[in-house]
């Protein structure tokens, strides 16, 4: 059985949140801080504003090596935003419900000029009938993804988190 809770990765690092928070609302940072190496490419990558905005992912399972799923769009929908704080999407559309499953970040002042920023996935809302299809993030991949924010952002301030 999927354990089907939340797996959550924090870091420190040095920029205010509102600049964090625009990193992390935008489609193709994601691409770049992808922990996974499945994401390829954020086309028509616009900053998410509001609960409700779409945007697509194109997807590569094959360097995972786990399903012979090959390459796929994947679409997700924006369910939570807080200004400068919090954004939250499901895998899924309009067209296509989500499967239960939240991705989001939260950004939080962590001292002058300074952010703690938590990578996380929720599986809370998955049932017990979809459950058993999918596996549980690893905390390790979600490190992967947060340890190469930090790397964007020390890059651009020229200071080490």
């Amino acid at each position: 059985m999927v354990s089907t809770s939340r797996v959550a990765v924090s870091r420190v690092v040095p920029l205010p949140p509102p600049a964090v928070f625009a990193l992390v609302c935008d489609p193709a940072t994601q691409v770049a801080i992808d922990g996974s190496d499945m994401l390829q490419a954020a086309p028509d990558a616009t900053r998410v504003s509001a609960v409700g905005d779409t945007f697509a992912m194109e997807m590569d399972r094959e360097p995972l090596g786990d399903l012979p799923m090959g390459k796929y769009t994947s679409f997700n929908t924006v369910t939570r935003f807080e200004p400068d704080s919090l954004v939250e999407w499901s895998v899924g559309s309009p067209e296509r419900p989500s499967y239960g499953h939240v991705y989001g970040w939260e950004v939080a002042a962590a001292g002058p000029g300074r952010s703690k920023v938590t990578n996380y996935c929720d599986w809370s809302g998955v049932g017990p009938e979809r459950a058993v299809h999918y596996p549980v993030v690893p905390e390790a991949m979600m490190q992967r993804t947060v340890d190469r924010l930090a790397e964007l952002i020390e890059a651009a301030a020229g200071e080490p988190a």
